[in-house]
């Protein structure tokens, strides 16, 4: 199937979305989370997490594979999949009967429904792209009638010394000024150094809110910390880390892990026969932006951040205050505060994260940020920016689950630059 185009909300003013509060989340499934893949393990592949992962999420849902006519994935989690069969680098194909990647380092949705033998499936479509725009591409497709009931699986692979390795050692013209020192890192370091100059602050002052993130994973039984890494991390062992980049740690940079998870998205009207409490969906938005130069600035970074906090709230009709649980994407940890500052979520304004990280951002205190521990707290899974507020909007995060009265909740990622940001509610109105 080609890519569907035109779903985006990307275009000012977007206006209220018109299938606010018509569709809902309904159930979440999660594989086991590994490092890596071996490239042998057959049980390990993402197409064999993808399949438990579904599983779990129709199971959470209470449906049967009968009652699926939906299945749209992000074929293998990372944008270099996109043409289902791309690689970080080349690698050659399994023996017959494996002859394609398709199962093995990326899921289509075609793949998926024929293994789990979904028969009355009217809508497929593949080309699903990062996390939270695959999401918005689910509740638009199902908003739009093209499906009623939805799987929506998120395969996100690791192959050892695949990811983002080029497969050439030269870097022709713009190129030669970013690839030597890696994809963000030439350009996130550099932002969050203007960050820090510009507002007098410094690098170790980020450290309460990766190590809260990281108690917060801990928290989360699908984390890779809690399977694999379950010590206590401190503000001591984030201040020591690994320089990466000038501004940027190794403890600033999220895991690459092997892992897959999916949900069930359906119809405010079908969800209530169904097993959980919906949360209903209010709004996505979407923005991708190109840096006037080779790498982006802060101002640029501020900007667009700006412009996708300002779409947000016209796409949802919500304004700051409104928001209890706020989930920042943080691959890159420093990513976070230019969501938080451009949202304004507890009042805070521009170069006013790093105070706020100093206060109380515990699950048990007034500003839980991050709750499910996002990237730095589970792994590059991406998925507990969804599965967690839908958790704790449901009242079923277990120990997660926050003090604050848990109504409202905004996720955005993944860079300022290219992101999506998504609204959840108890209610539909």
């Amino acid at each position: 199937m080609a890519r569907e185009i035109g779903w985006e909300r990307n275009v000012d003013p977007v206006g209220i979305w018109e299938h606010r509060g018509k569709v809902a989340l309904v159930g979440r499934g999660h594989s086991t989370t590994d490092r890596r893949w071996d490239g042998v393990s057959m049980d390990k592949t993402l197409g064999a997490y993808a399949m438990v992962a579904a599983q779990a999420a129709m199971e959470d849902a209470g449906i049967s594979p009968d009652e699926v006519d939906g299945v749209i994935t992000s074929a293998g989690g990372q944008p270099g999949h996109r043409s289902f069969g791309e690689q970080w680098a080349p690698r050659p194909y399994f023996d017959p009967p494996y002859d394609t990647e398709d199962g093995l380092t990326f899921v289509t949705a075609e793949w998926l429904s024929r293994q789990l033998g979904l028969r009355n499936v009217k809508y497929l479509n593949s080309h699903g792209e990062t996390f939270w725009n695959l999401m918005g591409l689910a509740f638009q497709a199902v908003g739009d009638g093209r499906c009623e009931v939805c799987l929506v699986p998120y395969p996100n692979g690791n192959l050892e010394g695949r990811y983002h390795q080029a497969e050439g050692l030269s870097a022709p013209g713009a190129a030669q000024w970013s690839s030597p020192w890696g994809w963000g890192l030439s350009g996130q370091g550099f932002v969050f150094d203007q960050y820090c100059r510009k507002y007098g602050s410094n690098h170790d002052r980020m450290a309460p809110f990766v190590v809260q993130e990281r108690k917060n994973g801990l928290l989360w039984p699908h984390s890779y910390y809690a399977l694999h890494e379950p010590e206590p991390f401190t503000e001591e062992d984030y201040v020591n880390g690994r320089w990466i980049a000038k501004g940027l740690s190794i403890f600033d940079c999220d895991r690459p892990v092997q892992a897959a998870a999916c949900y069930v998205v359906t119809t405010a009207e079908r969800a209530r026969d169904m097993r959980q409490k919906p949360v209903y969906v209010l709004d996505h938005t979407e923005g991708m932006f190109q840096p006037r130069s080779l790498v982006q600035t802060l101002e640029e970074s501020e900007e667009w951040s700006d412009i996708l906090a300002k779409r947000a709230y016209a796409g949802s009709g919500l304004r700051p205050g409104d928001i209890d649980l706020f989930s920042p994407y943080d691959g890159f940890a420093i990513n976070a505060q230019y969501f938080l500052e451009a949202f304004g979520w507890r009042g805070v304004k521009r170069g006013e994260a790093h105070d706020f990280y100093a206060g109380d951002i515990s699950l048990h205190g007034p500003n839980p940020l991050n709750s499910g521990g996002g990237n730095m707290g589970t792994g590059r899974m991406r998925t507990a920016f969804v599965t967690d507020p839908m958790e704790q909007l449901q009242g079923r995060a277990g120990d997660r689950q926050v003090k604050v009265d848990a109504n409202v909740a905004v996720t955005i990622g993944v860079l300022p630059g290219n992101a999506c940001t998504l609204v959840f509610s108890t209610s539909p109105d």
